[in-house]
């Protein structure tokens, strides 16, 4: 097995793993955060796979932006209960301590593993195209030119979202 390979297993276990945690959590709170954790493993995963725009993409968009989004809403949502909590005593500081632990051997094993030769870009069409215009402009133009409607559409989904949750926030003071 290559390291690359080895790499690959690892970041798939980690993303499986954190997707079951994240379902199986009674706090919401918690659950997201296994989400994020389970984004960070498909974006190492992207960039194994030399997506590393996607992979970008996906700590920004989805790790990021959505997630806050999310626990914006799960808070207010929740605004003056006290809810379960899944992290107690020293069993929530070891299982934050063995997430934090996780964490710095992922990015051991995305410096130390995997050679620089293997990280080379793949020829091609799209990596020329990309390389004569950029990985942003070859991603941005169809996104904004030939499916700004739904991209737009989305936009105001997650607008009404906000505030739909701040209507329900407000009925509960």
């Amino acid at each position: 097995m290559s390291g690359t390979e080895a790499v690959f297993w690892f970041f798939a276990a980690v993303a499986i793993i954190s997707a079951f945690l994240c379902i199986t959590r009674r706090s919401p709170v918690a659950s997201a955060l296994w989400l994020v954790s389970t984004l960070f493993a498909l974006a190492a995963i992207f960039v194994l796979l030399d997506a590393h725009f996607i992979a970008a993409i996906q700590v920004l968009v989805y790790a990021g932006a959505i997630m806050v989004l999310f626990l914006f809403v799960i808070m207010l949502l929740n605004l003056g209960r006290a809810g379960p909590t899944d992290m107690l005593g020293w069993a929530g500081r070891l299982v934050m301590f063995a997430v934090g632990a996780l964490l710095v051997v992922e990015l051991w094993v995305l410096v130390r593993i995997v050679p620089a030769e293997e990280l080379q870009l793949p020829t091609g069409a799209m990596v020329q195209l990309t390389e004569q215009e950029g990985a942003v402009r070859v991603i941005s133009e169809p996104l904004f030119r030939g499916f700004l409607v739904p991209f737009e559409i989305t936009s105001i989904l997650l607008l009404a979202a906000i505030v739909g949750a701040v209507v329900l926030a407000k009925r509960k003071l």
